[in-house]
């Protein structure tokens, strides 16, 4: 049964809407405040049922809750994206000048590497040493929320600052992606892995056809999960190989990269699907029962997660570029100021969907898995807030010639504008 053109313009403005970073956020935020109602509401019992309801094949070893299913599942669908993403920006885009990429590469270590000391050190402290597993979950930055906020609040900020926070997001969720595969994998079964590895590249040969058949690409990638799920490796990490096997320069005369294609492809189900579902299953935490808000909220690791994301996140950010461009040859992107950093550097202690899994894979069941999670979803509304409201008062201040003070005149000084329908 064939479409009209009214059905197909309809679908193609429900994808471009879906796609946006705008729209990302919103649903998110929804998905999240949708959840942590429910699990703290009298009728808390049926989420939880919900939540540890199993369904899949036993014999495969699928077996899974449909929160596993979105944590292990859905989430691979985002970290697709994000292997495509930085495949196109480290061939293509703005990873491909080493020079030019030094600076925000080092912002994102200094984002991360802050953080995870300021959360072992409170935790330490504190006398809740049990609870230094946790010391990855500040680190991590969500590309969706940061760069929804950025696309609402640093409208008449110059271009090139989308760029930068894009750059940093990409580096943070890759380097939060190898704190994963290395920190919190506890075995690892070699048979799996191979048969996953393969299946990869076997996607990686198929993906660079003329003509790429979903019905092979499909099945390939379905293998590549499983059996790195079996492998004990989190299964997520096979979304970001499958991603890298994306070509990032246009092949066989076509007029765009397959990068740009697949990401047209997957974006909106991964911002419009596979992310609010896992924000959902993942942001219900219950406060009413067990220790009790008060007791959440001066837990040490909650006071660890908030100071890591609010405070660890921005003073990183900025002491590692401020260090390097003070120190060294490297300068800025063109347009860029320190001034510019405050805002961003808030924005990257959006930690939500990477910090959620990570949290995860932290704790069980208990106290600490809810007090880090009550943490995250606090300090990244507040970094949020920060960072919006910082980013209007950058816009509103006067800018020099040359921002980032590399002596010469800044010359592509484009701003952000909103997002249309038509983007």
């Amino acid at each position: 049964m064939s479409t009209g053109p009214a059905t197909r313009s309809r679908l193609h403005r429900a994808r471009r809407w879906l796609a946006k970073e705008t729209t990302g956020g919103i649903l998110l935020l929804v998905a999240a405040a949708a959840s942590l109602i429910w699990a703290n509401s009298p009728w808390r019992a049926s989420f939880t049922a919900l939540s540890n309801t199993v369904v899949g094949p036993a014999a495969l070893h699928l077996d899974l809750s449909l929160a596993q299913w979105a944590s292990d599942g859905l989430l691979a669908i985002f970290f697709f994206v994000v292997g495509v993403e930085l495949k196109h920006e480290v061939v293509a885009g703005s990873l491909r000048h080493p020079k030019e990429a030094a600076v925000p590469v080092v912002a994102a270590v200094g984002g991360m590497v802050l953080p995870a000391a300021i959360y072992a050190g409170i935790v330490t402290v504190l006398g809740d040493s049990a609870a230094l597993q946790g010391w990855a979950i500040p680190t991590a930055t969500d590309i969706a929320f940061a760069l929804a906020v950025l696309a609402i609040f640093g409208r008449g900020l110059p271009k090139a600052l989308r760029i930068f926070l894009l750059t940093l997001a990409a580096v943070d969720d890759l380097l939060a992606i190898v704190v994963i595969a290395v920190f919190y994998t506890d075995h690892v079964n070699p048979v799996p892995l191979v048969v996953s590895l393969a299946s990869v590249a076997v996607f990686g040969l198929v993906v660079r056809m003329r003509r790429p058949s979903p019905w092979l690409l499909l099945p390939l990638a379905a293998a590549a999960w499983g059996f790195l799920h079996a492998s004990g490796i989190h299964a997520t990490i096979a979304g970001v190989l499958l991603g890298f096997t994306i070509p990032a320069i246009a092949l066989h005369g076509e007029s765009q990269s397959r990068t740009h294609v697949f990401d047209d492809a997957i974006r909106p189900i991964s911002a419009g699907i596979a992310l609010p579902i896992f924000a959902f299953f993942a942001a219900g935490v219950t406060v009413v029962d067990g220790a009790g808000p008060a007791a959440l909220v001066t837990s040490p690791v909650f006071i660890a997660v908030v100071a890591g994301l609010v405070i660890g996140k921005v003073l990183g950010v900025l002491g590692a570029t401020t260090i390097v461009t003070k120190l060294t040859p490297l300068r800025l992107p063109n347009a860029i100021g320190l001034r510019d950093l405050l805002p961003i550097g808030f924005l990257t202690g959006i930690g939500f969907t990477v910090s959620l899994l990570i949290t995860e894979l932290s704790f069980d069941e208990g106290d600490h898995l809810a007090a880090a999670k009550l943490g995250i979803l606090v300090a990244s509304l507040l970094a949020a807030v920060l960072g919006a409201v910082l980013l209007r008062w950058d816009a509103h201040q006067a800018r020099m010639a040359d921002m980032n003070l590399d002596g010469v005149a800044d010359t592509d000084t484009s701003p952000i504008v909103a997002e249309s329908d038509d983007d």
